[in-house]
């Protein structure tokens, strides 16, 4: 199947406050961003026409682009409301949306305080691409050589667009091999996450996961962190060494994209998808279609 390029999809982007056709939604070539990765995003997904926890990204978004020294020139209220209406003028019901701030290309230098903020919101179908049955047969991971840098080296709880520089490489080099994914170490050693979700370990009825201090706290995450806790489920946070995964008896990542997702293989280490990961599974598919689901679970400076 040939894919459809991003740069000339039909409809609209939401563009510096105006619905642009989506092919004329462009950046120079000299942008900021291009060259420094002076830019923050966010990914949500879109249920039954709905932006699952839309506040909560809005928040983090603004907060990301604060801890890289910008302003984005919108409300929440504003960004929400562009948000969904790119959802209303695409029609979509089950998608992904997009949005995205940016400086531009005023200054040319790593210095940037004059160049002017930018803001674009794009969304597109993206429908369950797979069954419940046929996402419990989980997915294969290997280890990544990347890891995860001290927080003192950058901006952790942003989701900034040059911190995944090292994500795309880690699932470059899993795919070539055969796999889905890969886990990232930190820069101590310990387990941290996916190359774009967070990691949880089934471990003698309880579930752990590492502490998020020098990677993103998901806001799927914590979710299904609430979602275990109504279960009667303890939750540990905690560094986790990698030859902890040999005590685990089911795994899984959680994120937006990937939602919740049994893991069968991580390297050396195998684990069967049981009966914990799928009833999360369910619980989070059910909690995502419920009506004023915008109440936030996590603050802006823990996100």
């Amino acid at each position: 199947m040939d894919m459809i390029p991003f740069d000339n999809r039909p409809g609209h982007i939401w563009f510096d406050g105006e619905m642009l056709p989506w092919a004329d939604a462009k950046v120079h070539v000299l942008s900021h961003a291009l060259h420094y990765a002076s830019a923050v995003f966010e990914g949500e997904r879109c249920y039954n026409g709905q932006i699952f926890k839309l506040r909560d990204h809005t928040e983090r978004l603004l907060f990301s682009a604060r801890t890289m020294d910008f302003e984005i020139p919108y409300t929440a209220d504003e960004i929400d409301d562009a948000c969904n209406a790119v959802v209303a003028d695409q029609g979509i019901s089950e998608g992904y949306v997009r949005p995205l701030a940016w400086r531009g290309a005023e200054m040319m230098g790593v210095s940037a305080q004059l160049t002017k903020i930018h803001v674009a919101i794009a969304a597109w179908e993206w429908p369950a691409y797979f069954s419940p049955e046929a996402r419990m047969q989980g997915i294969r991971m290997q280890w990544a050589k990347w890891r995860r840098p001290d927080p003192a080296t950058i901006p952790c709880q942003t989701k900034a667009t040059g911190l995944y520089m090292i994500c795309t490489l880690s699932k470059h080099a899993a795919e070539a091999e055969g796999y889905s994914d890969a886990l990232m170490l930190d820069y101590r050693g310990f387990i941290s996450e996916a190359t774009g979700a967070n990691i949880f370990l089934l471990i003698d009825g309880k579930l752990h996961t590492p502490t998020p201090d020098c990677f993103l706290d998901g806001i799927t995450k914590r979710t299904v962190m609430d979602l275990a806790r109504a279960r009667g489920i303890e939750i540990i946070e905690r560094h986790i060494k990698p030859e902890e995964l040999a005590k685990a008896s089911e795994c899984f990542l959680t994120g937006t994209a990937v939602e919740v997702t049994p893991i069968s293989e991580i390297g050396e280490y195998s684990f069967t998808p049981g009966e914990v990961t799928k009833a999360l599974m369910e619980d989070y598919d059910a909690e995502v279609l419920r009506p004023n689901k915008d109440t936030a679970l996590v603050s802006t400076s823990a996100a």
